[in-house]
């Protein structure tokens, strides 16, 4: 073998060997850097400001008025005045308080006090009228699955009323009224006021031989006008 061709084996021999240390180099380098710190958490654990007695107060209960203040009828001295969305900012108006609703009532999925310090509801005396806070958080943790349905009820009539809103269908709002009516107070019987449901019971009877009229309804339905 010529000294030349000698000279030229050695020198690919050095090129390969110092390219395999140079991507011998670059693994290692690779390997012990440290990794990418990880995203930033933009959603984190709610933290509740309110009580369950004050939410109701302050938020749930006042969209509720948007719907139960939308429809109804009111007798006056000139006769029956129709109550129902006529212009567009009485459906944005429902549409607000739909969303509050739909929205804000998984807030009562997040654990907080259901009144606040001090307050013990109607809850004392030899006939109590309401349960106290710890009576009712003791009957959640006995069976969260109906606390959470009474949740998913009332989220559900804010959803029946915001696909309302979009059709503007006067007709089904009264429904949609009524449905409300009756997931607010079911579960108000079952968590604050339990002795009512007895009264109720036969309120709705009396008035139902009488006129038709359930106890728990104040306003009573008509046709929406053609």
């Amino acid at each position: 073998m010529s000294g030349v061709r000698v000279r030229g084996l050695i020198k690919i021999g050095i090129g390969v060997l110092g390219m395999a240390v140079s991507i011998s180099g670059c693994s290692s380098s690779s390997k012990a850097s440290p990794a990418p710190p990880p995203p930033q958490q933009l959603w984190g654990d709610l933290k509740p400001i309110v009580s369950v007695k004050e939410l109701m107060r302050d938020m749930i209960d006042p969209a509720s008025d948007y719907v139960f203040d939308a429809i109804g009828t009111v007798d006056t001295k000139e006769g029956t005045v129709e109550i129902q969305p006529r212009t567009q900012a009485d459906w944005d108006r429902l549409r607000t308080g739909a969303t509050m609703l739909a929205e804000g009532i998984y807030l009562l999925k997040v654990p907080r006090p259901f009144a606040p310090a001090g307050d013990e509801n109607n809850s004392t005396g030899p006939d109590p009228e309401e349960l106290s806070p710890a009576q009712i958080k003791a009957k959640l943790e006995r069976d969260p699955v109906l606390w959470n349905a009474k949740i998913e009820a009332l989220r559900n009539v804010g959803l029946e009323v915001l696909d309302i809103v979009k059709r503007k269908d006067v007709k089904e709002l009264w429904d949609a009224a009524e449905n409300l009516d009756e997931a607010c107070e079911s579960c108000h019987i079952a968590y604050w006021y339990p002795g009512d449901a007895a009264l109720l019971k036969r309120l709705d009877r009396q008035l139902l031989e009488l006129n038709g009229v359930r106890a728990d309804r104040h306003r009573t339905p008509s046709p929406a006008p053609k």
